[in-house]
């Protein structure tokens, strides 16, 4: 494949050409370049003809997805195809990643490279999110994202941390690499990248569907957590090279996640997997318990792997579990004690009433929200804010619950007195006190 000339133009199908501006960077597949098309600046990947295993049915596929439209706007999907047999290859037209989102791979990484403007010296950029909340913001995104790809009928069968970019302050996300996304149970060569790849895809019994997306979908939310491969520990450590044979080893036939409670031989080793070590900690039972069924039971049995709704209600609990504290703690709420539904700082001793539902537990302090999968009977809107936790002008520290629905709600005091609150009102909260959502949904304070 000749490589395109700045300056020079490619013809889109049933289009205009679109001229080339610079090159953006390049991969394994091909380059990827800065065009303008019809007064609009895009982003063209342009591929090593020779690289592509099937390039007429990986032509067709791409002008498939086209034709289908995006799944949902966090995907950077392909919106132009180019005509064939020009320059020796083709490709494909997409939007432009916006300046504000950075690449989880510099996310991972901790800095992102950039060139000094007007000189050839490059520097490294600090990289790290803003907040706990914008942190699992993008797992909820990036989950949604996969959730609404896989209703749709696709599969991605390439995730990695290089097709993710994040905006590090709202958790906002887009997916890149859309190109390699095809119907369920359809591959044009993709196997996926090691890490990531299903232990069946590794062992090469299987090729990437839906299933092994889930798989690879826990191994993305693992490492946005953890900072580290949930594969590797003690045991792969002794590899000194992991060369193809140890790779399908650690990764397809013999895979141990580093905290399998029922085998120790792959734990994380102090001083070289310490982010491992120290984050593990820091995140409550249920979502630790999510990862140790998807890399053990879920290792061994596609069908066990955890559903996109489910990962989505694991992670919409664990943003409401996040408390802000007065004296600027910022934590997880199993950072604090618990005691008689009261949330205490173990820094300040300043105290946090909660709210139940079932065994989900939410503390309650200002600006924090209720959303419409805890209020409403088996609703999976995890979007939707029905409350919103405020705090008394008057008199600091109490809190009241706003109804933000158009339904009313009862509350019931612990004298047994039941109080109605409307739509638009809110009501003082305090222990002993339950609140009737309707159809069967209670929650005590």
């Amino acid at each position: 494949m000749a490589e395109l000339k700045i300056g020079s133009s490619v013809k889109i199908e049933y289009g205009d050409s679109a001229k080339i501006i610079k090159e953006l960077g390049r991969g394994g597949q091909g380059i990827v370049y800065l065009v303008e098309y019809q007064g609009k600046k895009y982003a063209l990947k342009w591929y090593f003809y020779d690289k592509l295993k099937e390039p007429n049915a990986f032509r067709q596929n791409l002008r498939n997805n086209i034709e289908d439209k995006s799944p949902s706007d966090n995907f950077l999907w392909p919106q132009y195809l180019t005509e064939g047999n020009q320059h020796g290859s083709f490709g494909y037209l997409m939007n432009v990643i916006p300046s504000n989102y950075v690449g989880l791979t510099d996310i991972l990484n901790t800095y992102k490279i950039e060139k000094i403007a007007g000189t050839k010296e490059i520097r490294k950029v600090p990289v790290k999110f803003e907040s706990l909340e914008s942190v699992v913001n993008a797992a909820i995104n990036i989950i949604i994202a996969f959730r609404e790809l896989h209703r749709a009928g696709k599969s991605y069968q390439d995730l990695n941390d290089g097709g993710f970019y994040i905006d590090i302050k709202t958790g906002d996300i887009l997916v890149c690499d859309c190109d390699n996304i095809a119907p369920d149970g359809e591959n044009f060569g993709i196997g996926g990248m090691p890490g990531y790849m299903a232990p069946e895809i590794v062992r090469g019994i299987a090729k990437p569907d839906v299933q092994t997306d889930k798989y690879s979908l826990a191994v993305v939310l693992f490492k946005l957590l953890f900072r580290h491969d949930p594969l590797e520990g003690a045991k792969v450590l002794k590899s000194v090279c992991l060369h193809e044979g140890a790779d399908l080893k650690h990764y397809g036939k013999e895979p141990v996640f580093i905290y399998d409670p029922n085998n120790k031989s792959n734990r994380p080793v102090i001083g070289v997997h310490d982010n491992a070590i120290k984050l593990w900690k820091v995140y409550p039972n249920y979502i630790k318990d999510a990862f140790i069924r998807s890399f053990t039971t879920g290792i061994q049995n596609p069908n066990h792997r955890i559903i996109e709704n489910e990962w989505q209600k694991l992670f919409v609990r664990l943003r409401s579990n996040i408390i802000p504290c007065e004296c600027g703690r910022v934590r997880f709420s199993n950072a604090y004690s618990y005691k008689d539904n009261i949330y205490i700082c173990p820094a300040c001793s300043s105290k946090f009433l909660s709210m139940q539902f079932g065994d989900v537990i939410i503390p309650m302090f200002a600006g924090q929200k209720l959303y419409k999968c805890f209020t409403a009977k088996g609703n999976y809107d995890f979007n939707t804010i029905t409350a919103t936790i405020v705090e008394n002008k008057k008199h600091k520290g109490v809190m009241g619950i706003k109804n933000n629905t158009n339904e009313t709600w009862k509350c019931t005091l612990p004298t047994g007195e039941v109080k109605e609150l409307e739509p638009g009102k809110a009501r003082a909260l305090g222990r002993g006190m339950t609140i009737d959502f309707g159809k069967g949904v209670i929650a005590k304070l």
